[in-house]
């Protein structure tokens, strides 16, 4: 290993530059204030011209949050290019300080971009908060290894551990490379599915159907692309797909015939629009609102809360209760009983004005009062209406439409049957019981 001096090392090269001039020589107080006013400047528009760009406009939300977290480093950046550019017409003599000032200022644009695309690539996922020190650290790490010099010592020692595979050769520096090539292709293509999920699910006058199918099929091919650029980059050549393709034809034939199956179902759904996000369907005795369709399944969130992920196939061969596929509203009857001797057309009247004025209930066509049997004791009706928004649930519509029953009735002197069953019980004195045996005796 060669000693520290002899290496490519910036900070020792800047530190040997100080010993020859010292600290006030010309070239380096030139490069502490082009370094300086850089920051300054980067600093000041920043803080008074970013602001106009509109970055946090609806149209640039999504990849403006991104430009404005690099902003001022990357701002920085280009002011210590352009100033050490203009620093070497005037002083032809390297600029170690600089050097490692835009060293610095690169790593840290890379890690605001990493972490950035990280959170909207996983945006649920809470692993990416709690890694991202972990994540600036190896970066930072890497670039001081670079600033001292000693990267391309740690990249030979890497490639030395080594093993061979049939006739090719694979060091650890190979793999670390394959995974990162990997592992950033992927992430671009992530990112980029989630850009444009972002604006297609902006687009208002699309239905939302084919905005789902558009979105899941652009992710896919940015993830073939991505694994088509990887691959390359790794090493590997493409023509291996092809073993890889008549394996996964076997697989499907075999074991994942299921999960293929799910997949054809869901664009299928997607496409012919037969289930819609939003949509209140009964699917197995489960009823619910679908809100979410992906490539596998659907999720189903019931009135309690509670979401059921539901297999894509399950929906296209088995028989699916939409209510809402032409028309939303649906039909809620409320059974009431009444005594003989009320007056049915006032009752009538009564259960149809407990729904006037109400938001959930549509006025056309209007609620009816209904008498649907004249029982042992008492008549039966119904009260029915159309609800809007039965995604909302029509439990607490009917608790409140009941109260309001139970109320006019009370008002007005209508009665409510119920079954009555009355015991009596008879317990003879000893008296009596005595005078009895008396005379059952004579």
């Amino acid at each position: 290993m060669q000693p520290l001096a002899e290496r490519h090392n910036l900070v020792v090269e800047l530190i040997a530059e100080l010993n020859r001039s010292g600290f006030l020589a010309p070239g380096i107080v030139w490069q502490a204030a082009v370094f300086v006013l850089a920051l300054g400047l980067a600093w000041l528009s920043n803080h008074y011209f970013k602001p106009r760009l509109g970055l946090d406009h609806a149209r640039w939300k999504f990849g403006g949050e991104g430009f404005s977290r690099v902003y001022f480093p990357l701002s920085a950046l280009v002011l210590v290019l352009i100033g050490g550019i203009t620093l070497r017409t005037v002083q032809p003599l390297p600029h170690h300080l600089l050097a490692i000032a835009m060293v610095l200022l690169t790593a840290m644009v890379n890690i605001r971009v990493l972490v950035y695309m990280l959170k909207h690539a996983f945006s649920q996922a809470q692993w990416v908060q709690r890694w991202e020190k972990y994540i600036a650290g190896v970066i930072w790490t890497i670039y001081a290894l670079h600033v001292l010099g000693i990267l391309p010592e740690v990249a030979e020692l890497l490639d030395s551990i080594s093993f061979h595979l049939g006739k090719s050769r694979i060091s650890v520096l190979n793999i670390l490379q394959g995974l990162v090539s990997v592992a950033g292709t992927m992430l671009v293509a992530i990112w980029l599915g989630r850009l444009f999920e972002t604006r297609m699910m902006a687009a208002k006058m699309m239905d939302m159907s084919v905005r789902v199918v558009l979105v899941k099929v652009v992710q896919t091919l940015l993830v073939v692309f991505a694994v088509m650029i990887a691959l390359p980059l790794v090493g590997i050549d493409l023509t291996v797909l092809s073993l890889f393709g008549g394996a996964l034809g076997v697989g499907l034939g075999f074991g994942l015939q299921k999960i293929a199956s799910n997949y054809v179902s869901g664009f299928i759904i997607l496409i012919d629009r037969s289930i819609k996000i939003g949509d209140l369907v009964t699917i197995d005795n489960r009823q619910g609102v679908i809100s979410g369709i992906t490539a596998r399944y659907v999720v189903l969130k019931s009135a309690d809360g509670t979401e059921s992920l539901i297999p894509n196939d399950t929906l296209v061969t088995s028989t699916v209760v939409n209510q809402s596929y032409n028309d939303r509203a649906v039909w809620v009857k409320l059974p009431v009983s009444v005594a003989y001797e009320s007056d049915l057309e006032l009752v009538m009247k009564l259960l149809e004005a407990t729904t006037a004025g109400h938001p959930r209930i549509a006025p056309d066509p209007a609620p009816r009062a209904f008498v649907e049997a004249f029982a042992e004791s008492a008549v039966n009706m119904s009260l029915g209406f159309w609800v809007r928004d039965p995604e909302n649930g029509t439990l607490g519509l009917r608790s409140e439409i009941n109260c309001k029953i139970w109320q006019a009735f009370r008002e007005n002197g209508i009665s409510i049957p119920f079954n009555r069953l009355d015991i009596v019980h008879f317990k003879p004195s000893s008296r009596l019981a005595g005078e009895g045996n008396l005379q059952g005796i004579e």
